[in-house]
Order: structure tokens, then sequence, then C-alpha cells
């Protein structure tokens, strides 16, 4: 089973696609403000363009473009379900050499650090898109607690691959932005996610899939993922959304 499609099943009850509760997302989007109701959001590997839509939908006036390498079905249906047709457009691009025809007022870019290298390269990325005094919602990997063994090896990662909290922030405060606001992920939000993500493949595989072959892949992957999670990163691996103010050249304050 190619892993897009897995993932496209995976994420059909939990679209938001982060361990962030929906009642964490609409307090993050909210405290983007002030965004004046002409303002242009853009969103950076926007998947199943919850964030967007949510973002939209609490600026009245606001237009936004989701940018994906991907686009997963059902963008167009989910925009019109809360009438934003007319606000937003969906761009099948990767985000590294998409052409903006534009800068923006605010960009998201949760979940997709990757996409750019890592922390510092989709800093650097943003800037170039986003207009002088603007804001970032980021969202990335963090260390909660020092990585276990297995937790390395469940994500095939090194110590270096993330930072710890105090350790983000201070990267992105020397990169020239100011944190206004930030969500660290719980327990609670993290569980519901990959319980969320397992689950819903799994009963796919169980009731929806259409020949034996895809119900045995589907359920591998998901009782990996599901134990990897459990015995490797569950408690180690932590998730902060940060709302960032652009300081460009402003000196900082005294």
């Amino acid at each position: 089973m190619d892993f897009l499609r897995a993932s496209d099943i995976a994420h059909t009850h939990h679209p938001i696609a982060a361990p962030v509760s929906p009642a964490a997302l609409s307090e993050l989007v909210q405290r983007l403000e002030p965004v004046g109701p002409e303002a242009a959001l853009l969103d950076l590997g926007c998947g199943y363009g919850r964030w967007l839509l949510e973002a939209l939908a609490t600026h009245p006036g606001t237009t936004g473009t989701g940018v994906d390498r991907t686009l997963p079905p059902g963008l167009t249906e989910a925009a019109a379900a809360r009438g934003l047709t007319d606000r937003v457009r969906w761009v099948e691009a990767d985000a590294r050499d998409w052409d903006a025809d534009g800068l923006f007022d605010v960009v998201l870019c949760v979940g997709a650090t990757h996409a750019f290298g890592g922390l510092n390269g989709t800093l650097e990325a943003v800037r170039r898109l986003l207009r002088p005094g603007g804001r970032l919602l980021l969202g990335d990997g963090i260390w909660d607690a020092p990585p276990s063994p297995a937790a390395l090896a469940a994500l095939d990662a090194g110590v270096e691959d993330f930072l710890d909290l105090a350790g983000l922030v201070e990267r992105v405060q020397a990169a020239g932005w100011e944190p206004g606001y930030g969500h660290v992920s719980s327990l609670a939000e993290w569980d519901a996610y990959e319980f969320s993500w397992t689950g819903s493949l799994a009963s796919w595989a169980l009731h929806d899939a259409p020949t034996e072959e895809e119900r045995t892949e589907a359920l591998t992957i998901a009782r990996a993922h599901r134990s990897a999670w459990l015995r490797g990163w569950r408690r180690h691996l932590g998730f902060v959304t940060l709302v960032l103010h652009d300081l460009g050249e402003q000196p900082p304050a005294d």
C-alpha cells in the first residue's frame, strides 16, 4: 500500500493531522490577531486543509492559499462545507520550489518543517514569503523528555534531530522571531491522535478494504505504527505550535 494512501485513510477522523485538539487549534488561529480583513494567508504543507480553513473562518475577509506536494482528496468539499470556496485556492506543488505570486501577511507551517530541511530552513523560507512584520504559525516536533534508545530506534532519529522546548524557542528568537503564543501538545492529545491514526486504518482494513492484500497491508502498517508509538516515542516525542511575530530588522528591545 502506498504510504500516502495509508495516511489519507489514517487521518479520516483526525484531519488536523497533528497531535492538537480542535479547541487548541481554534485558540491558536485566534491568536494570529491582528489579521486585517484583506490579509492573505499561506499554508505550506497544507495537508488536509484544516488549519488554513479554520484560520479563514476565524478571520472574515481573509483569503488563503494552501500548497502541498500531493493534495489529498476532499479539499474542495471541505472548503465548500464551510462556505470558503471563494476565499481559498489549493496548489499542488513542492513548497520548496513553488513560485509565489506575492507576499503574505500570515504563513502557516505545521508539521512540515522537513520539507525545508528542518527548522532553520523553514524560518528562512517563510521570511522570503512573508510581508515584514507578519506572523508565522509554526508547528514542530520537540523532545518532551530525553529520548530513550527505543524512541530513537522507533523514529529512526538521532538526539540532534529535535530540540527541547527551550532550545526551539531560543532558536526562533535567534532567527528574528518573537513568540506571541504557544501550545505544547499534551499526552492526551498525542494519544488521541495516535489512536485515531492507527484505529482509522485498522477499521478500514477490517471493514472496507477491497482486497485481502490491501487488508493485510493496512493492518500491518497500523500495527507497526502502534507498536513504535507505544514502545518507542510515547512520552519522549512532543509537539509545540507557536504564533511567531516577525521582528525583521527591528533591534531587540532593551
